[in-house]
């Protein structure tokens, strides 16, 4: 069964034979990509239980030194994860409950699933967060807490500093989400903001024993980035938090809550968030269960295994969107000209997470917007397709995953009456491409490691 719902319909819009074999072989090595991070997949081939012993990674843990095993955490990945985590430790868990999207649909029997909002945080998230904490303070030295953290996390795992209410973090988040912040400068922000992040939930847990499973969204895999790091040190200040909110111009309609609080902690009135050298993380261990370099690498083996010259560009791709479109084009004009940095048939795969100033009225993703702007450079290519996606089947607040441009996209849209360059100027990527029906759907995938592009030359 196809991941993209709509596979066959993305493939038959190509005009030519070679325009659906191009489009073919980049939906294909996307669908695979989503395939090689399933959470569920991932952590049964992690985790290895043998009686009383658990080996994850190096890390060994006797569950006969452990009076309970609790499970909790947050992200988008939670609910397979925690699905798995049961599969393998079974009654072994004594009780536990994650954060997931509201539209998560996985059953668990023993960890609870508490349904929040993603981007936006929401009181539902505060009150599953609240829950996670009353588990961890009442932890003792001889209990053992797994904690899953996914993608998402941040937004799913709300617990306001302070005097800072839910509608303060949902206003800064909407403003740092528009503005073109890139995650960690995002996450810095949350970190300091929050009674739960920035590794305050292993200070509450102490001396409990921490074993993090970790899906990485962040490139790179800093462990204190991911989901705003709830159980490791911080690298971060309340200075750097600030700069982040003045680097965008939003410190000035920042909330007052949220400057007292970044204030105060500038000046020393409140405590910093737990660094390295703390003894709380003597005691945790954590393991990264799978990241974008994974879902990158099964693409290409996928590219490969089609007979195409194929070639990882990055895992860790940044920039503006739109920019990233274009370079992507043109890599694809340079294998034609001269067959660099590969020849043809050849497959491009890049991964990493990209971010939209938005500056326009219309809607989209980063995704959609790589695609619109690289279609602009291909114009009157044969053969070629340039697809991207988010792995977490959400790209910014569409339905749509991505979207697929090739040779005949702006032809295509032309004959519609539709001007790319006026919808990439409003933001509005998204419009383009499902008038054209060129939006990627795959809804929710559970999953979630950033995004990955293919470019495909025939």
């Amino acid at each position: 069964m196809s991941i993209i719902k709509n596979l066959e319909q993305l493939i038959q819009n190509g005009e030519t034979n070679l325009d659906k074999k191009a489009r073919k072989l980049a939906l294909k090595s996307l669908e695979a990509a989503i395939k090689a991070v399933d959470p569920k997949s991932l952590i049964k081939s992690k985790l290895r239980l043998k009686g009383s012993i658990l080996r994850v990674n190096g890390c060994t843990f006797d569950f006969r030194r452990y009076k309970n095993i609790y499970v909790i955490g947050g992200g988008k990945a939670c609910g397979l994860m925690a699905e798995a985590l049961e599969e393998v430790l079974g009654d072994k868990i004594t009780s536990g409950l994650v954060n997931v999207p509201k539209e998560t649909k996985h059953q668990t029997r023993i960890v609870k699933l508490h349904k929040a909002s993603h981007p936006i945080p929401d009181e539902s998230g505060v009150e599953g967060t609240g829950k996670m904490l009353e588990i961890a303070e009442r932890a003792s030295e001889e209990d053992l807490i797994i904690c899953l953290i996914s993608g998402g996390g941040s937004s799913l795992m709300p617990m306001p500093r302070g005097e800072i209410t839910i509608a303060d973090k949902r206003q800064i988040t909407e403003d740092l989400l528009k503005c073109g912040a890139t995650i960690n400068e995002i996450n810095t922000v949350r970190k300091h903001l929050s009674e739960f992040k920035g590794g305050w939930l292993a200070k509450k847990a102490y001396p409990a024993t921490i074993l993090n499973l970790i899906l990485s969204d962040v490139l790179g895999d800093p462990l204190d980035f991911i989901a705003s790091g709830p159980t490791v040190p911080d690298s971060t200040t309340f200075s750097d938090a600030i700069k982040v909110l003045n680097k965008y111009s939003l410190w000035d309609k920042a909330p007052k809550s949220i400057k007292k609080v970044l204030t105060d902690g500038e000046k020393g009135l409140i405590p910093e968030t737990p660094k390295v050298g703390d003894e709380t993380f003597k005691k945790v261990f954590s393991v990264v269960i799978g990241n974008n370099r994974v879902a990158s690498m099964a693409a290409c083996e996928t590219l490969k295994s089609e007979g195409l010259c194929t070639l990882l560009l990055t895992s860790l791709l940044e920039g503006e969107a739109r920019h990233i479109g274009t370079v992507l084009a043109s890599l694809t004009l340079e294998i034609l000209a001269s067959g660099n940095p590969i020849k043809k048939p050849a497959a491009i795969v890049a991964g990493g997470e990209t971010t939209v100033t938005v500056v326009g009225k219309g809607k989209g993703g980063r995704n959609q917007e790589i695609a619109l702007a690289a279609s602009l450079k291909i114009r009157g290519l044969q053969g070629v397709a340039i697809a991207s996606l988010s792995t977490d089947g959400v790209d910014g607040p569409t339905d749509a995953a991505g979207a697929i441009s090739d040779g005949k996209t702006i032809a295509r849209a032309e004959v519609l009456g539709l001007g790319a360059e006026e919808f990439l100027a409003d933001n509005n990527s998204y419009n383009f491409f499902s008038q054209l029906g060129d939006l990627i759907i795959t809804g929710p995938t559970g999953t979630n490691v950033n995004d990955v592009s293919v470019i495909i030359v025939l």
